[in-house]
């Protein structure tokens, strides 16, 4: 079988990390960087691949099989929206747009097309996560109450030394939660309604620094998130997982999941347990469930070749990074206002065209 033929769109930091994994996935090709930048350039003849300035440069005969979608959050939905017309299917990095309003618009057009959108919330790609979902699911915490979560690390001083860094939207909900709820979500099911608070009282930037969400699962359990970008703690999936080797991994855990007849930690994947009958003074059973670690952006990579092939569906759709963008916003919108929101489901998605 021939290997696929993908693209990427925007040779930033991320874009040139899944370029990387694009030519370690013995299925794919990579095919071409498209930035309009001069650095964008630099980096697609240094790896010996080829380069164009946009979408619409490409000749036919250089068309790839996907693309991945790499570029800044305000371009995501004029750039799939080329794919869409085009007919080639895509990858689009977390958030799916910059806002629900928008991003809906890319994800009903990708349907009422029939073109593959697959969001790059990449976590649930992790081993790990589906052993979690796959013990959950399986009952082994009863009916699942609650969760806690935290994102606590400080971003250095000069991380901000970039404009946009220090504007609203750039703050730890949008960047960071994000990925967070989105495998609260996936872990526990929809969220249907958020309480958060917000602050910025350390640096002073528009951008939220801390915030603090209690969140309401359509089955009745209750979560509560907190995220903070100048707090120095071991406390956040970055420090705690080792998925990315730039950050010291610490021996900690950054979400615990309660249910009924257990708990379970993340990423240790411990779950507590009792041994017989349930109560206060019965001892706990620890248990640790085994996996075996995968970088999951090379399986998201793998993962999109196959959805590209025909042989799988999309792990995390459009509608599905369309649904936890929403629930981003309704964090934000409560944490301005302070007033509780309720996450409205989205409507039936469209047929695809013949």
């Amino acid at each position: 079988m021939a290997p696929v033929k993908i693209a990427v769109m925007g040779a930033g930091l991320i874009g040139k990390r899944h370029a990387a994994h694009v030519r370690a996935e013995p299925g794919a090709v990579l095919s071409a960087i498209i930035d309009p930048a001069p650095t964008g350039k630099a980096f697609a003849e240094e790896i010996g691949v080829a380069w164009y300035p946009g979408f619409d440069a490409l000749p036919a005969s250089d068309k790839p099989d996907g693309v991945i979608v790499a570029t800044p959050n305000q371009l995501h939905v004029a750039n799939g929206l080329e794919l869409v017309a085009a007919g080639v299917p895509m990858l689009v990095e977390k958030p799916l747009a910059d806002s629900v309003d928008s991003a809906r618009k890319l994800v009903q057009a990708a349907e009422t097309a029939g073109v593959p959108l697959l969001v790059g919330h990449h976590r649930r790609h992790n081993p790990m996560i589906r052993k979690a979902r796959e013990a959950i699911d399986a009952g082994r915490l009863g009916r699942v109450l609650t969760l806690n979560g935290q994102f606590w690390l400080v971003k250095p001083d000069d991380y901000f030394d970039v404009d946009w860094r220090r504007q609203e939207g750039a703050g730890p909900v949008l960047i960071n939660l994000i990925h967070d709820i989105d495998l609260f979500r996936y872990l526990c099911g929809e969220i249907t309604g958020v309480q958060a608070l917000s602050s910025n009282a350390v640096r002073g930037n528009p951008a939220e620094e801390t915030a603090v969400a209690i969140l309401r699962f359509a089955n009745g359990a209750l979560g509560t998130v907190s995220a903070s970008d100048t707090v120095v703690s071991p406390w956040s999936w970055e420090l705690t997982t080792g998925e990315n080797p730039a950050y010291p991994r610490q021996d900690q855990s950054c979400y615990q999941i309660g249910g009924t007849h257990g708990s379970l930690t993340i990423p240790a994947l411990e779950l507590w347990s009792h041994t017989d009958k349930r109560g206060w003074w019965e001892p706990l059973r620890r248990e640790r469930i085994p996996f075996v670690p995968e970088d999951p952006l090379q399986a998201q990579v793998r993962h999109f070749c196959a959805v590209i092939r025909g042989e799988e569906a999309p792990l995390v759709s459009g509608r599905e990074g369309l649904a936890t963008l929403a629930v981003i916003e309704a964090v934000k919108r409560a944490a301005r206002t302070g007033a509780p929101v309720e996450i409205a489901a989205e409507p039936a998605p469209a047929r695809a065209s013949a």
